[in-house]
């Protein structure tokens, strides 16, 4: 039996800034590794960790039903042509199309629940309906893995999945040796301004519009502060915040947007404080990578998010989707003496190896895949 694992998610981006680890880890097994997503400016990078990288069409805005027919097709044509002996699949389509696929095609496969998204947030008739199909997905599962225990729970109220079936991740885990505390901080504002970073897809529901606000009564109550934003503009989202938008709240002066970046860690080199005001999460990665380079975190005291932060421990809890309640605690950060903001990151850094190190994620993987390929061989 071939040794191919065939690992799909809805952007190359994705893959490569959340997966590589793992990719390298199987590819270091002796394992041919087909990375699926639909391409962009990541999918060389794919190429270069030494995975082979095809390219597939997923419509990431929503509900076209002839769109996500025609998606199920294309994963059952590339399976029948690839014959993987498993399947890795992550976020919402590639999770319920893809799993879908290999039920047809007789291909075991595992799945990622790594955050449940506006559409478990909001509720309604598509919930309803994403559950059903998320039920039906997951029935030949060899296992769906969580990165939290409500969304477990929730799934299993649902009876979307057994018992049996889930397991608890923590994240996409972090490379404790690429993360790391540097000797000293490289905020280099010429007016000596405390530095706020937020990291994320530019959206809603990412908490950017109550961060925008707390910048703005921070600025209006005398505060010296630089607020800066880091992430992708105008994504393929009906939450997203676009270039119109977030040029106007540039314009105000209020934030300052940096664009997107390779590699973040300059950035939180550089910030007192990451913060994140999230309506809800798997695990946050940007927060995991903050904690992990020792810098004190303020988040909403949500699904997710709260499972990184220990309240005046590392960072500080907040009220989600209240920007009064977030620039209080962005005021208490800057409140506090240095030597205890540094005592929080420190805080961060234990906690971050201790519950969240990469190779606990890619163990877990490496395990059931080891179990399954083998009782396939008997």
């Amino acid at each position: 039996m071939s040794k191919k694992i065939l690992i799909s998610v809805n952007t190359a981006w994705n893959l490569f800034n959340f997966r590589s680890g793992l990719i390298q880890a199987l590819i270091s097994l002796g394992y041919e590794v087909v990375a699926v997503a639909p391409k962009d400016d990541y999918s060389e990078g794919l190429e270069l960790l030494g995975c082979r990288f095809v390219n597939i069409e997923i419509d990431n805005k929503g509900t076209n039903f002839q769109r996500d027919f025609l998606l199920l097709c294309r994963y059952i044509r590339l399976l029948i042509k690839e014959k993987p002996s498993i399947c890795l699949f992550y976020t919402v389509k590639p999770n319920i199309y893809g799993s879908l696929a290999s039920m047809f095609c007789k291909i075991p496969y595992l799945n990622n629940v790594s955050g449940l998204g506006a559409v478990f947030i909001k509720g309604g008739w598509l919930e309803k309906f994403i559950s059903i199909l998320y039920r039906l997905a997951f029935i030949k599962s060899s296992k769906v893995f969580f990165q939290n225990n409500e969304d477990l729970q929730l799934f299993s109220e649902k009876k979307i999945v057994k018992p049996n079936m889930v397991d608890i991740l923590p994240g996409s885990g972090i490379n404790l040796s690429k993360f790391k505390p540097l000797t000293a901080n490289l905020n280099s504002d010429e007016n000596n301004a405390f530095y706020f970073l937020l990291i994320a897809r530019m959206l809603k529901d990412k908490g950017v519009i109550e961060y925008v606000n707390a910048a703005q009564i921070l600025k209006a109550s005398g505060f010296n502060v630089k607020c800066c934003l880091l992430g992708f503009l105008d994504v393929q989202n009906p939450a997203a915040i676009n270039s119109t938008q977030m040029g106007n709240f540039v314009e105000q002066g209020f934030v300052h947007y940096l664009g997107k970046s390779d590699d973040v860690r300059e950035h939180i080199s550089r910030a007192d404080c990451v913060v994140l005001p999230s309506y809800r999460e798997g695990t946050p990665r940007s927060l995991l990578e903050a904690a992990a380079m020792a810098k004190p975190i303020i988040t909403t005291n949500v699904i997710g998010c709260k499972n990184v932060v220990d309240d005046g421990v590392n960072g500080f809890l907040c009220e989600p989707k209240n920007a009064i309640d977030l620039a209080m605690k962005m005021k208490a950060m800057i409140l506090l003496s240095n030597d205890e903001r540094q005592i929080m990151g420190r805080n961060g850094r234990l906690k971050v190896e201790k519950e969240f190190d990469e190779s606990i994620v890619i163990q877990k993987y490496l395990e059931i895949i080891d179990i399954k390929l083998k009782s396939r061989s008997v």
